[in-house]
């Protein structure tokens, strides 16, 4: 258990785990949270619990896995029913404040747990995109990459406007809020949007890219069968559009120079947060923690945005520093956002709650500055496909399993960039089926699927059913709130 201290949270959304100066990136700009990882502890093994934006908030919020919290997709958000981390804390007494997106079903007579919502950024209209409960394989989201070309480049986009938004807000109740609730330690949670897509970066950060050679994806340029050897893999890569349209070294560059100029913007803003931290007079007796909902391919095996289990994707950059962090540390034990909501619980002297509530997480404060321990993250993919996907990390492995396909194995030790796939392998064999049981030891990946689909039939026949739906116009992204 640890000693209760102010905690202040910071998310971004869609940041690419290597895309920063502190994990070795040999371009992008990122010296606010170089600093917050040279002074606290950096896991390098942390995961999302679903590689998309909605299903991963709603396990945040709730400390459990996506086939417990049941939010599949982006249509079937958190309602605040299941019990939250939040509401744990202000029912104990806690002040818990959120500035910026949370992605939850947003409707007003819900409550959330949450002392106070500043800024709140939910799906839209209470409903979100419907169009993600059809997993039929010929559904193609066409014209996407087109869209995400066409919004890549300098200026201000709806989102740079809305991050400026709850940066200055989180400014504003460090120096005037938090001075207020000191009987017990606070829970500041910030959400910002970028790097999220659209990549439109602010001048200034969008030209301290544009121009370079960045650096070009992997496999960007390899043979269809080599950047996107699975079979779900080709079917995403055709739904989402990217492919075959996204190809151009002009337009590679200027996606990349967004990107990052989003992540440089991103930092900007971290850093004017942890200033006012700083001349609140809070700093010394607060922890921080700095991650994302989700990474982003990027570019890589020419897929741009989230949903693959591929490191880019379904790995997370995780930052804790403050009282009782081991400083520059490095820790390879695997982790997930569920391990995050368990930490705010301890972190702020509330580590009975973790019980209380049935978590499965672990306090990253017991982890930190320890040996790397063989622990099994969990990810789960449950739109974009037919059937679906669940992804095990080990301390050396990676097995992703497809229902209805075959799995994917392989060792990150030797192999990070995950270019050699083992499962098919004889001499894997033993390895693929001790993985697989691992996995089936956590849960029955076919029964939680047939949940999945079950609940979005639901859904789906809530809105008028499957052709009403795909009617729709296909949401790019969710629109941040007015005023």
């Amino acid at each position: 258990m640890a000693d209760g201290r102010n905690l202040l949270v910071i998310m971004s959304d869609e940041h690419n785990p290597k895309v920063a100066g502190y994990a070795g990136h040999p371009v992008v700009a990122t010296p606010n949270l170089d600093r917050l990882a040279a002074r606290g502890t950096r896991f390098d093994a942390a995961y999302t619990p679903s590689p998309i934006c909605v299903p991963a908030r709603g396990a945040f919020a709730t400390g459990q896995p996506v086939h417990r919290s049941r939010c599949w997709d982006n249509a079937i958000a958190y309602d605040g029913r299941m019990p939250s981390w939040h509401k744990a804390l202000r029912d104990r007494g806690h002040h818990v404040a959120s500035i910026g997106k949370l992605h939850y079903e947003g409707h007003a007579d819900q409550d959330y747990g949450l002392s106070e919502m500043i800024l709140p950024m939910q799906i839209t209209g209470g409903t979100g995109d419907v169009t993600l409960l059809i997993r039929d394989p010929e559904d193609v989201r066409e014209g996407a990459a087109r869209k995400l070309l066409a919004q890549s480049g300098p200026g201000e986009s709806e989102y740079t406007i809305y991050d400026r938004k709850v940066a200055a807000a989180a400014q504003v109740w460090l120096r005037e809020s938090a001075p207020k609730h000191t009987d017990k330690p606070w829970v500041l949670f910030v959400s910002m949007v970028a790097p999220h897509f659209p990549l439109t970066a602010p001048p200034e950060h969008y030209y301290r890219y544009a121009g370079q050679a960045l650096p070009r994806p992997k496999l960007w340029d390899a043979p269809l069968e080599e950047r996107l050897p699975h079979p779900w893999l080709r079917n995403y890569g055709r739904r989402s559009d990217h492919y075959q349209h996204f190809r151009g070294d002009a337009d590679l560059q200027r996606a990349l120079a967004g990107y990052l100029g989003l992540t440089s913007f991103m930092d900007e803003n971290v850093g004017k947060i942890l200033a006012a931290l700083e001349e609140a007079g809070f700093a010394d007796d607060t922890r921080v923690i700095y991650t994302s909902d989700h990474g982003d391919n990027l570019g890589v095996r020419g897929l741009w945005g989230k949903v693959t289990m591929y490191e880019e994707s379904a790995r997370v950059p995780l930052l804790m520093a403050g009282p009782d962090v081991p400083a520059g540390a490095t820790c390879g034990t695997p982790v997930t956002l569920c391990d995050v909501s368990a930490t705010i619980l301890d972190a702020v002297g509330a580590s009975d709650a973790i019980a209380d509530l049935g978590l499965p997480g672990t306090s990253l404060l017991s982890l930190a500055g320890e040996a790397a321990q063989d622990r099994l993250a969990l990810s789960e993919m449950h739109t974009y496909c037919p059937g679906g996907v669940f992804m095990l990390r080990t301390l050396r492995h990676k097995y992703i399993h497809y229902v209805g396909g075959p799995p994917q194995l392989f060792d990150l030790e030797t192999d990070p960039e995950e270019l050699h796939d083992l499962a098919g392998d004889p001499a894997h064999a033993t390895l693929l089926a001790r993985m697989e049981a691992r996995l089936r030891g956590m849960l029955d990946p076919e029964t939680v699927d047939a949940e999945a689909v079950s609940d979005q039939a639901h859904k789906i026949a809530e809105h008028g059913g499957k052709e009403r739906i795909q009617q729709r116009e296909r949401m790019a992204y969710t629109p941040p709130p007015a005023g």
